[in-house]
């Protein structure tokens, strides 16, 4: 995709949800439909928000996909920001590898290794508040599943943060409705989520998650000097871009055919096409 300067923006969802797409099939994986939910995110975050020049910068930005399954997502973003290159990123689900399903540290620019849901937020209160500790201004940036909001950890988590009054924290949910084995709405109904937040001491805003502008604005607004942790509750769609994929449950464990990911890739191609027409 080319942005609206005429140059590849290797950032943007397009070529995230491409790179989803690409290497979900050629490993024969699934975790598509996650991963998808979350490209605009990962594009925001990556392109314009997270303060990380170099991996190895002791005083970067933190993230934490705490919804690690998604983790083919932050992947683009490491190749995209050249991080990773192209033999790494083909590896992806392969023996030795280090690109597996959930994120591992060892790999440059993943902070920390993620796995069972709801441990996510508690990794990024500690480092919210050893950075406090260590008088080091970064921000600490979390992206969780709305299912996750069902772990009593998650809770716990939130409580000390507020508790602890870390303004430098910043979680965004990822609000596709669904989780494994059903729709969240009928697995643990917590509507609506952003009362909950701001009920146990968050500042809390609802935005369109496949709206990089949106994203980038409501987060470029906190103040992460003072006062309350932040939350971003991003409205999203399950399968982003994949019409057959889009708030289907199978699709968070199923593995593309040859058929299906022709059709997938086209239909990425679409999506492309009418996001840098309406940038323009």
């Amino acid at each position: 995709m080319i942005d609206a300067s005429g140059h590849a923006d290797h950032l943007c969802a397009y070529f995230i949800r491409r790179t989803i797409l690409e290497q979900s099939k050629r490993a024969h994986v699934g975790h598509i439909g996650s991963a998808l939910s979350i490209a605009d995110i990962i594009a925001a975050l990556y392109g314009e928000i997270l303060d990380i020049s170099d991996p190895d910068d002791p005083g970067r930005d933190r993230l934490i996909l705490s919804k690690g399954h998604a983790a083919l997502a932050l992947y683009a973003a490491l190749h995209g920001r050249g991080w990773i290159d192209d033999a790494t990123l083909a590896t992806f689900c392969g023996d030795a590898s280090l690109l597996g399903v959930h994120p591992e540290h060892d790999l440059r620019g993943v902070d920390f290794s993620t796995g069972s849901l709801g441990h996510g937020l508690s990794i990024a209160a500690g480092a919210a508040l050893a950075a406090r500790l260590s008088g080091v201004a970064r921000r600490t940036f979390a992206i969780l599943s709305d299912a996750e909001c069902d772990e009593g950890s998650t809770w716990e988590a939130v409580m000390f943060a507020a508790h602890h009054r870390l303004s430098s924290l910043i979680v965004v949910v990822d609000m596709n409705g669904q989780q494994a084995l059903g729709y969240t709405k009928d697995v643990l109904s917590l509507a609506p989520l952003i009362d909950r937040w701001r009920a146990f001491g968050w500042d809390a805003v609802e935005v369109e998650g496949h709206d990089r502008a949106a994203l980038t604005r409501a987060i470029g607004g906190f103040d992460t000097s003072s006062g309350s942790p932040h939350v971003v509750l991003a409205r999203t769609t399950f399968g982003r871009g994949v019409s057959y994929m889009e708030g289907k449950i199978k699709w968070h464990y199923w593995p593309m055919s040859d058929d299906e990911y022709r059709q997938a890739l086209a239909e990425n191609e679409e999506l492309g096409c009418e996001q840098r027409s309406s940038a323009l």
